[in-house]
């Protein structure tokens, strides 16, 4: 197994900045982060775009294709939630083992000497052991916020606590995650909460508890096999999908450990009750950087980046709880030259059309991106918000895409 790369990084160079770089999105960091002509500002997020961890992730792959240019070369799932990114991979003939869903893999056509690329999510024990047994090249992309969630929630299998994660429970992440706290011998136990709601409803559970067989089928989806209310409720380590929002995340725990206090006294919290604070330091600095520009009286925010991409979602809600209009987008194709846009409004499913989304007068504009987004799609949707407001560029570029 390969964690460390293949130090191809100068030769696959050219090929990222090709891919992925923006000259726009270099000049708004070398001016501020912002843009004013006539009535137009535009503020960009100091914080944005690719993480460390998905730098890490798409480097390795590039530098993967490159060290083994005549072998097959597969990759459990998408290596990170942007539709463009995964679909360059495709173009370098990386063949993807997950079904359309992301849910599934079928390692069938893996044979011994393939190389197979495990994401920045990372993977599953079991479909990583039967890689393993198939002989199977390994280079591991995982991020290392994820591996730190991974040892926690090991560390509460061994010491018999059961693992409540917040997360969503089909995110390959949390998937991940679930199946880690097993632990090594299969004996550890998890419960997966999305949200308050969730949580409220086991917390009643450990304060008076109820009918256990209705718990374990309202849980079904999230909870492990074998998992008994009765008996897996009395010891929880909360950990989290390190996407997730870190106020929730931090609200989730206290409340799980105000329930542990009301069933078992005060004196038996310490005894029954660990929280780790595991969101990534990337999905936070995001989360602080939207909130600091939402301060600075913005008419809307842009967001850009995958539909189902955890973090940049949490950025679009973090922007609707303020009070302003959030406009979540995949990429500068959903820019129209009439004016209007197409997005994904927060918990929508669905995209919709907004015909008249950009004020007429004067605009404070908001853009930021998620972990996920590349530079180059932050750029082309700055140029696109230019040129509908008839802003000159600012930097003479080949690489940005206009709104057709």
């Amino acid at each position: 197994m390969f964690r460390k790369g293949f130090g191809l990084g100068s030769e696959i160079a050219p090929a990222l900045t090709r891919d992925y770089h923006s000259a726009l999105v270099e000049w708004f960091r070398n001016n501020g982060f912002s843009l004013t002509a006539d009535d137009t500002t535009i503020l960009l997020a100091s914080e944005l775009g690719f993480c460390y961890g998905v730098d890490r992730a798409v480097e390795y792959a590039y530098e993967t294709r490159h060290k083994f240019p005549d072998r097959r070369i597969y990759i459990t799932g998408e290596i990170i939630h942007n539709p463009h990114v995964n679909d360059k991979l495709r173009e370098m003939e990386i063949l993807f083992l997950s079904t359309p869903d992301n849910l599934e893999i079928d390692l069938d056509a893996v044979e011994a000497g393939d190389v197979v690329i495990l994401p920045a999510f990372g993977a599953r024990v079991e479909d990583l052991n039967a890689l393993r047994e198939r002989g199977a090249v390994l280079v591991d992309t995982t991020c290392g916020s994820v591996l730190n969630v991974w040892k926690n929630v090991q560390r509460n299998a061994r010491d018999g606590f059961t693992s409540a994660i917040h997360g969503k429970v089909a995110h390959e992440e949390t998937r991940a995650t679930a199946s880690w706290a097993r632990g090594a011998e299969g004996q550890g136990h998890y419960l997966v909460v999305r949200d308050m709601g969730e949580t409220e409803e086991v917390c009643r559970y450990i304060e008076e508890p109820g009918e256990s067989a209705a718990f374990r089928t309202r849980f079904a989806h999230a909870c492990s096999p074998g998992f008994d209310p009765d008996l897996h409720l009395g010891h929880l380590g909360v950990a989290n999908q390190t996407t997730m929002l870190s106020s929730d995340s931090l609200a989730i725990a206290r409340r799980l450990g105000q329930a542990l206090t009301t069933r078992y006294g005060a004196s038996e919290q310490a005894r029954r009750f660990r929280s780790f604070d595991t969101i990534c330091s990337a999905t936070q600095e995001r989360q602080d950087a939207v909130v600091d520009l939402l301060a600075m009286n913005l008419d809307l925010l842009v967001v850009i980046g995958g539909y189902n991409s955890s973090n940049t979602n949490h950025l679009a809600e973090l922007s609707i709880d303020h009070g302003t209009p959030a406009f979540h987008i995949e990429d500068f194709t959903a820019l129209n030259s009439d004016g209007s846009i197409r997005y994904k409004p927060v918990h929508n499913a669905d995209e919709i059309i907004e015909p008249s989304w950009l004020p007429r007068g004067p605009a404070r504009i908001g853009v930021t991106a998620g972990a996920s987004t590349p530079n180059n799609h932050i750029g082309q949707v700055l140029a696109a918000i230019l040129n509908l407001r008839r802003v000159a560029l600012p930097v003479e570029t080949s690489s940005i895409c206009h709104a057709e």
